[in-house]
């Protein structure tokens, strides 16, 4: 799969997840060949980029092209703006979302509020993509609601607007993420434009990632709240997809993986802050090993780096290998 001149190593992409798709969920995913990863949204208003919540969205270290921030809002001119500002960062691609449907973002009709408006949309789309040498991409739900389900004309204006690649979520705004995704759409969508298409929403395993894939034409598969605590997710679908075979991802790899996220945190956040944002995700991770609820409880109680990882180390070293 190709967006632009990039060459991806794989189907497969980590979603954008404010507090989740962050610098070390998104390097570890990548090291289980995921072939795109997206940063965390971030605003286009200027007066916001030098806070620390946003330094940490750009901070990309360690990470492998091709980088990808996301902007959001609702100005043409500012959301341009902040795409030249980024490129001159370094990134690679800029990802406009379209697809957010938390209500303090919508009720500044930005995320996927914008479609709603068309017009709008079109302004937004070819003014970004007019002002920067790199790839511009889209994220994008179904439609605001199940009556306005207005995707294929939204991708449609996309691609007459330049737009690289577009990335849909099965749900449409109302629906939040409750219920099942619909892929129907998505693959009118893929018959109606010849960008390249992911589809996103409730793709959780390889045998599904396949299914969607066949059923929508899409090109890719782009994976959200299933990779928090299933990392290796990515290398399980893409030896499927490959392969038409399942792979065992043995537990002594679910064990470095963990363990190397953990670091990857306290390096990046500092100990204090990693300790406290790797609850979340050993939640994620231990929720489906029997006999976890005590560690868990536990690592909550936990203040200290060293003391949380020992603990996890602890219990996994001695969790039974046939997981």
């Amino acid at each position: 799969m190709n967006i632009a001149h990039f060459q991806l190593s794989s189907p497969t992409a980590l979603a954008p997840m404010a507090g989740l798709s962050d610098n070390p969920m998104r390097r570890l995913c990548r090291q289980f060949a995921c072939g795109l990863t997206v940063g965390e949204m971030i605003s286009g208003d200027p007066a916001l980029r030098h806070t620390r919540k946003t330094r940490n969205r750009i901070d990309f270290s360690g990470e492998t092209s091709p980088i990808v921030v996301q902007i959001v809002g609702v100005e043409p001119e500012q959301m341009a703006q902040s795409a030249v500002y980024y490129q001159g960062l370094g990134v690679d691609i800029i990802d406009i979302n379209m697809g957010c449907p938390a209500k303090k973002v919508c009720k500044r009709e930005a995320g996927s509020a914008l479609m709603k408006n068309e017009t709008l949309v079109a302004d937004i789309l070819s003014t970004v993509v007019q002002s920067v040498a790199i790839p511009v991409t889209l994220k994008t739900r179904l439609g605001w609601d199940d009556l306005h389900l207005n995707v294929v004309k939204i991708a449609e204006i996309a691609e007459k607007s330049g737009i690289s690649a577009i990335a849909i979520h099965g749900r449409s705004r109302t629906q939040m993420f409750q219920g099942q995704a619909q892929y129907d759409l998505i693959g009118e969508v893929k018959k109606a434009i010849s960008l390249p298409v992911w589809v996103n929403g409730d793709i959780n395993s390889p045998k599904k990632a396949a299914q969607v894939l066949e059923q929508t034409g899409a090109d890719g598969v782009m994976i959200g709240r299933a990779a928090i605590g299933r990392s290796w997710l990515f290398a399980e679908i893409n030896h499927y997809l490959r392969s038409g075979c399942l792979k065992s991802i043995d537990f002594s790899v679910k064990t470095s993986a963990i363990l190397q996220h953990l670091r990857l945190l306290y390096d990046f956040y500092g100990e204090n802050h990693g300790v406290k944002i790797a609850r979340k995700h050993l939640a994620q991770y231990l929720a489906d090993l029997e006999n976890s609820d005590k560690i868990r409880q536990q690592i909550n109680q936990i203040q200290m780096a060293n003391e949380q990882f020992e603990c996890v180390a602890a219990f996994l070293s001695h969790y039974p290998h046939n997981t």
